[in-house]
């Protein structure tokens, strides 16, 4: 088992990965952040976010349209790759498979950071989420999505009231009690 201390401004965290695996040395994608495209229509990801990608072993970054809200979905490679194991799981000659496969794998494009940190997100991702110069990086643990901010303020209001309804359905493990 590995211990480390990470200092974060003036504080000293003890943290232990779980299953003593180098590969959770580092945190989640958290937070949220408002980036600008430039003049040649590249934005920067955050330094957080390209940090857990980094730790994780990759140069940029998987995205595809969302199929649930109209935002970009940004994954780690791993994540893409078990994605298409579960797709690849399901019958060939069903027709879920097809659906998953057009409306995810199909979608995706691998964007390399430059040397700056940005990345070159395509029209097609833009108008999808009708993303015009501005857009929000939104944390969500393993992945994070890329709103355009005032579509993106309307969501996590209607959002914070539907987990206010359902935050009983989380499952809290005992331990975390203590």
């Amino acid at each position: 088992m590995y211990v480390l201390t990470l200092s974060l401004k003036t504080h000293n965290i003890p943290y232990v990965p779980n299953k003593g695996n180098l590969r959770d040395l580092w945190f989640m994608f958290l937070s949220t952040y408002e980036n600008k495209l430039d003049k040649k229509g590249r934005v920067s990801v955050p330094a957080s976010f390209r940090s857990y990608l980094s730790n994780l072993g990759y140069n940029g970054v998987v995205c595809y349209p969302s199929f649930n809200n109209q935002s970009i979905e940004a994954w780690p490679q791993d994540r893409i790759e078990k994605i298409s194991s579960s797709i690849d799981s399901l019958n060939p000659f069903e027709e879920k498979r097809d659906y998953f496969a057009t409306s995810i794998l199909s979608e995706s494009i691998n964007l390399q950071f430059d040397s700056e940190g940005r990345i070159l997100l395509t029209s097609k991702l833009l108008k999808h989420a009708k993303i015009r110069n501005t857009m929000i990086f939104v944390g969500q643990g393993k992945t994070f999505q890329i709103w355009e901010p005032i579509i993106f303020e309307k969501f996590k209001v209607s959002a914070r009231k539907k987990a206010n309804l359902n935050r009983a359905s989380l499952k809290w493990d005992n331990q975390l009690n203590k």
